[in-house]
């Protein structure tokens, strides 16, 4: 309790109600006024959880990802531009439940490939083996039969436009710079053709 009304409280009976100055009164108010004004103490940041995937499923897709986009000299990759808790967040807004199925077993096929040809699981296995199982489940991108062929291409695309609707993958990777004047054409004139 206050330090002010301390010694008027204690000598309190039961029922009785304590008496209290105009001026004590103003000061607990003031007191009271500048408590939500302090600065807080911030608190601990728990890591974020994901909204639809799995804590080691959204390990594997950003893993998927940096593969797909690398960092390299010129732009930060997948990763750096958190393609993965994108794709995390779009899908756990998503309505349509084939499409979050076809992303749960499609993470349980790059899995079991990765157990078929290498005896660990992907994200357990070395950087060349996992570079083998995407390579493996890209061999058919432009006419995809199996379920993990099909996967690859869903996500390919969602990695692909999380990248580059982030700011990294707009101004770093793509260098756009905005709405500025050209002072000559830069593309090609069509008309002429």
């Amino acid at each position: 309790m206050n330090k002010l009304l301390d010694g008027e409280i204690e000598g309190l009976r039961d029922g009785e109600t304590p008496q209290v100055s105009r001026r004590q009164m103003v000061k607990l108010t003031a007191g009271a006024m500048m408590v939500p004004a302090l600065p807080q103490a911030k608190p601990r940041t728990a890591a974020k959880l994901p909204k639809f995937f799995s804590v080691e499923e959204l390990k594997l897709v950003d893993e998927l990802g940096e593969l797909i986009i690398p960092a390299d000299d010129h732009s930060p990759g997948a990763r750096a531009a958190k393609c993965a808790e994108f794709i995390d967040g779009r899908l756990a807004e998503l309505p349509d439940l084939e499409v979050k199925t076809q992303w749960r077993e499609g993470l349980k096929l790059v899995n079991q490939l990765s157990v078929e040809l290498h005896k660990a699981s992907f994200l357990k296995s070395s950087p060349e083996q996992r570079l083998a199982v995407l390579t493996r489940i890209a061999e058919n991108e432009a006419n995809p039969q199996k379920p993990e062929e099909k996967f690859f291409v869903e996500l390919k695309a969602r990695v692909a436009h999380a990248y580059y609707t982030s700011k990294i993958g707009i101004h770093q990777e793509l260098e756009y710079k905005g709405n500025t004047y050209l002072r000559e054409f830069a593309g090609v004139d069509v008309s002429k053709k």
